[in-house]
């Protein structure tokens, strides 16, 4: 059976969970609520792999982007035991409009967290894994010590499985950066999100050249590391603006692309301005192609970590036939 996964239910318990965990939007006026298209249908997940992919995470005491942020497509990852993991804790320093990752003061490390991640990635048979963070503004090097931590506890742990990392700005955090860099993840990940002009309301805590300089960093430091990078649509931005952001990050030398619908967690968070569809992603996908990303997934369920191990195979794949 196929449902669409409903994460904007006016249910006032849950209005009342979200003002906890979104204490700076509590105090918002409520946004208008998009009905979601057709085309935004995920399957409801349950399954006897979903709830092992579970109980395998609950057992190391780990957090995942995929509960945190709602994302729609867990119940496919989970079914096949993939799963992206949230280190550095539950709670971000910053409050992003577009996001439902909790906003507040968060926890002092876990020193022993790289090696659960680490455990957890070998009891799911990761070939490929992802690993992102909050941002931890609150930390001297933004936490980029504890990542390539958790970087090199996999590589002990898995040798053959690649690592991708999805990483915070680092804004204002001298030499975090090359820490991460240092512990040679396959894929240096780090998201736009949106087009500068909204910046200020859907990003307020970063700054886009900050970020874009991040990513151009990353290759003159390893040209050998893959850099990635994404957008979500559907926030108010102009087509030609996601066309210059397609430039600007090709001018950073990011090899692979990806583009996803965004979808509004709360009514207290950004609205849908529109959905955008498959047709239009499909277009982008030409076009970002044509502009010379090696790689580029475009789609309205694509989400950074989504098929990621499959995607970075073809991008590998690429590279070696670039090289014959």
């Amino acid at each position: 059976m196929t449902v669409l996964l409903d994460l904007l239910n006016d249910d006032p318990r849950k209005r009342e969970a979200a003002a906890v965990r979104h204490p700076e939007k509590a105090h918002r006026p409520d946004t208008p609520l998009a009905r979601k298209p057709e085309w935004i249908r995920v399957k409801a997940p349950g399954s006897a792999a979903w709830r092992e992919t579970g109980a395998i995470l609950r057992g190391g005491g780990l957090s995942t982007v995929c509960q945190e942020a709602s994302c729609p497509n867990i119940g496919e990852c989970w079914e096949k035991k993939h799963a992206t993991f949230l280190v550095m804790g539950s709670v971000c320093t910053r409050a992003c409009a577009f996001c439902n990752v909790a906003t507040g003061l968060p926890s002092a490390l876990d020193p022993t967290e790289p090696e659960r991640v680490a455990e957890a990635t070998a009891k799911l048979g990761l070939s490929h894994v992802v690993v992102t963070s909050v941002d931890r503004d609150d930390l001297e090097d933004g936490g980029a010590g504890h990542i390539a931590q958790t970087i090199l506890a996999i590589r002990a742990a898995c040798p053959t499985t690649t690592i991708e990392v999805l990483t915070p700005d680092f804004l204002r955090k001298e030499g975090a950066l090359e820490k991460v860099v240092a512990a040679r993840p396959d894929v240096f990940n780090h998201n736009l999100e949106t087009v500068p002009s909204l910046y200020v309301t859907v990003r307020p805590g970063a700054r886009y050249f900050h970020s874009l300089r991040l990513l151009q960093r990353v290759k003159e430091l390893d040209p050998t590391i893959f850099t990635k990078s994404g957008l979500m649509v559907g926030l108010g931005e102009g087509r030609n603006e996601i066309l210059q952001v397609m430039d600007d990050l090709r001018v950073a030398d990011v090899d692979f692309l990806t583009i996803g619908q965004y979808l509004q967690p709360t009514r207290k968070h950004h609205e849908v301005v529109r959905f955008v569809t498959p047709q239009e992603f499909e277009a982008f996908t030409t076009i970002a192609y044509a502009k010379g990303f090696s790689m580029v997934s475009a789609s309205p369920l694509t989400r950074s970590s989504h098929h990621a191990g499959a995607d970075f195979e073809r991008l590998r794949e690429k590279r070696l036939a670039a090289s014959r």
